[in-house]
């Protein structure tokens, strides 16, 4: 047997000798003198064919593991913005429990209107030590421009 069709086009003389070693005009009338070949088809690679289709088969494959490695993560993204809406929620709600604490703080004498007045203070200064502190501000510009 020959590797490619190039070495029996070199040695065409082979395919002679492969005829009678094996015996093929064994039992006939005839007696084989010469093989002639008028032509050679070249069939197809069906292993170069089956590997290609295994390649594709591959691609595919991780092609559609890469989309839902990516669906994944934009779902996890979702999920990350869903939650922090949530706790945005949940701080806003907190808020809104803080006048109906000092209104009953006021009630049960626990709050006074001076410790109300120094709370207020203290975010006022807190606020504007945050306008200071901050240069690109537009409240903390020159007063002459």
């Amino acid at each position: 047997m020959s590797d490619s069709h190039a070495d029996v086009l070199e040695h065409p003389d082979s395919i002679s000798k492969v005829v009678l070693q094996k015996g093929l005009d064994a039992g006939t009338a005839f007696e084989i003198l010469s093989i002639d070949i008028s032509d050679i088809d070249i069939g197809k690679n069906i292993g170069a064919e089956l590997q290609i289709d295994q390649a594709n088969a591959d691609k595919n494959i991780a092609q559609a593991k890469a989309e839902e490695r990516r669906a994944m993560a934009v779902a996890s993204e979702q999920e990350m913005k869903a939650k922090a809406q949530e706790a945005r929620a949940k701080v806003i709600e907190a808020e809104a429990e803080v006048p109906k604490a000092m209104a009953e703080a006021f009630r049960s004498g626990n709050l006074g209107i001076m410790d109300y007045y120094r709370m207020k203070n203290i975010e006022a200064d807190t606020s504007m030590r945050e306008s200071i502190a901050k240069p690109n501000s537009s409240s903390n510009r020159p007063l002459t421009e």
